[in-house]
């Protein structure tokens, strides 16, 4: 299917001041933020006008800045509502990208269609599953709207298999919980857990805290002394 992989084009229909939606996902630690700030910087060197939003909540790099798990960043807008994407876009913006698209709530569907059907080419990037394996919205009904779709794969923490899935390693339940390596790991199918469960722990050896006395070695005894 088209623009469903990394590097597929646009649809040949598409012209320029046309608007559409391109949806980035993914497990944790897959690249997906990577690609988003991508595509935007391909856009600012055509000198298109660009605009990043994120999530206010998610402020594990920067309270402002959209930063990738490698340390790539954008200049990023934080915003608390998808309503606030809307009023937050200038009349001038050819691209909006939005990052973590999954801590926003149902609204982000006629949000981002609204600025589609402006002519505004919009750049999506989150989560395609909870840390249960589960659908997570609003992903499933971005993924209906999109014209361009590419799906990131991670590699799996235990056996290096291709990972869709983001381990848990903490013990809440809680649906959301805003975290990176200390709190996921990217699994495969086969290696995932629904369940939280501890990260592999490191053994090492004990490093002794006090001067431990070297046993005494008797000296060896003459040849004529011995039996």
């Amino acid at each position: 299917m088209f623009g469903t992989y990394p590097g597929a084009g646009f649809p040949g229909h598409l012209q320029p001041g046309t608007g559409w939606v391109e949806v980035i996902c993914g497990s944790m630690f897959s690249g997906k933020t990577e690609e988003l700030i991508r595509r935007i910087r391909r856009a600012a060197i055509a000198r298109q006008k660009v605009q990043v939003f994120k999530p206010r909540i998610d402020d594990r790099y920067d309270a402002q800045a959209v930063v990738s798990h490698s340390d790539l960043r954008v200049e990023g807008i934080p915003v608390d509502t998808a309503q606030d994407i809307l009023e937050g876009v200038l009349p001038d913006t050819a691209v909006v990208g939005i990052d973590e698209v999954q801590f926003f709530d149902l609204q982000l569907i006629e949000v981002v269609n609204i600025l589609a059907d402006r002519g505004i080419r919009v750049v999506c990037a989150g989560l395609d599953q909870d840390y249960q394996g589960r659908p997570f919205e609003p992903m499933p009904q971005l993924l209906a709207i999109a014209e361009v779709i590419t799906k990131a794969l991670a590699v799996c923490m235990v056996c290096g298999a291709p990972a869709n899935r983001s381990q848990r390693l903490s013990a809440s339940e809680s649906r959301v919980i805003i975290g990176a390596h200390d709190t996921y790991e990217a699994r495969c199918r086969r290696c995932h857990h629904a369940a939280p469960v501890s990260a592999p722990e490191q053994q090492s050896l004990p490093i002794a805290t006090e001067s431990v006395p070297r046993p005494t070695v008797p000296e060896q005894l003459p040849m004529n002394f011995r039996e």
